[in-house]
């Protein structure tokens, strides 16, 4: 299909081309994304029932663990069923408003999963340097109140996003080269002055994303520290395995993100690796957050075992 580059006033609909220069591919590029997709939902879905019901998991870590779960589920709803629509039946077109609601979900889940992770961070970081205060500090009552500033924040701050780009009416193009309604994508359609939303993308950015990442890095210079002054070597190893989940989940994240972040601004990256990166960067992490958590908890892996093959069949 052929899109022609004209001056379009207030657009009702947008067009999603998936991956520019792939698109004789991208039928089978679904496939994997499609993987990546179900390994999310399963993973997730089974975190939120083994965390509620498995007494020895009430813990702030896991409770934290919870809601990074739901967060990515909701990731994954939100990005997914559009993008494969586009691979497998080539269902470009999408209502302008509903590319804005689904910017607005996915920038607004990224920032909570950012702000999550350092909660988890803070968590790590009383247990070990501070754990005869933990149980003081990480109430139940505080615990809500942290879930619930991280989703104001990453609401209040996101939900301006798409305001801006409502204020935008005229727009050189309504071809959007992405699988997904990116903020930056659909700036880059406008025929106006976009200094505003560009320098209010990267003011959320950084305001999320590079403040999250300065103190969870902070966090764990700190517990190295602790770690490293413990006096016994079996003391160290142990406090250092409660951390190499949250370790692994905090690189995936920030790598990838600061990476596809810079590489749609600055860099001069291939549109269609970036494309891949950035809908890598959605989706690998939630589904190998499960995985690395649920390899590393013996109580998951338990119940896990326990939920796919019954107990009689154990016995047996």
């Amino acid at each position: 299909m052929t899109y022609t580059n004209m001056s379009y006033l207030t657009p009702k609909t947008v067009i999603l081309i998936g991956i520019p220069g792939l698109e004789h591919v991208q039928f089978w590029i679904g496939f994997p994304f499609f993987s990546l997709c179900l390994v999310a939902l399963l993973g997730n879905i089974l975190l939120l029932i083994i965390i509620p019901t498995e007494r020895s998991l009430h813990q702030p870590m896991y409770i934290f663990l919870a809601v990074l779960a739901a967060t990515d589920l909701g990731l994954c709803v939100a990005i997914a069923p559009k993008m494969l629509a586009i691979f497998w039946f080539g269902s470009r077109s999408m209502a302008f408003d509903a590319c804005l609601t689904q910017l607005f979900f996915i920038h607004a889940l990224q920032g909570m999963e950012s702000g999550i992770l350092l909660a988890m961070a803070f968590d790590r970081y009383v247990a070990i340097c501070n754990p005869l205060r933990h149980a003081s500090i990480l109430t139940s009552l505080f615990l809500l109140r942290v879930v619930l500033m991280v989703a104001i924040r990453a609401t209040t701050l996101v939900g301006v996003l798409p305001i801006l780009l409502k204020q935008l009416h005229r727009f050189h193009s309504v071809v959007i080269v992405h699988s997904y309604c990116e903020h930056m994508a659909v700036v880059k359609l406008a025929a106006e002055d976009v200094h505003m939303n560009k320098s209010y993308g990267l003011f959320v950015a950084f305001a999320i994303l590079g403040f999250d990442m300065i103190f969870v890095f902070i966090s764990y210079v700190l517990i190295f520290r602790a770690v490293f002054h413990l006096p016994q070597k079996e003391a160290r190893i142990k406090a250092f395995n409660t951390c190499t989940a949250h370790i692994v989940v905090f690189l995936e994240f920030y790598i990838l993100a600061f990476f596809s972040f810079f590489s749609h601004r600055f860099g001069h990256v291939s549109p269609y690796a970036h494309i891949l990166l950035s809908t890598i960067y959605l989706l690998v992490p939630p589904a190998l957050n499960p995985i690395v958590y649920g390899v590393k908890t013996k109580e998951i892996r338990k119940r896990v075992v326990q939920i796919f093959i019954p107990q009689r069949d154990i016995l047996k």
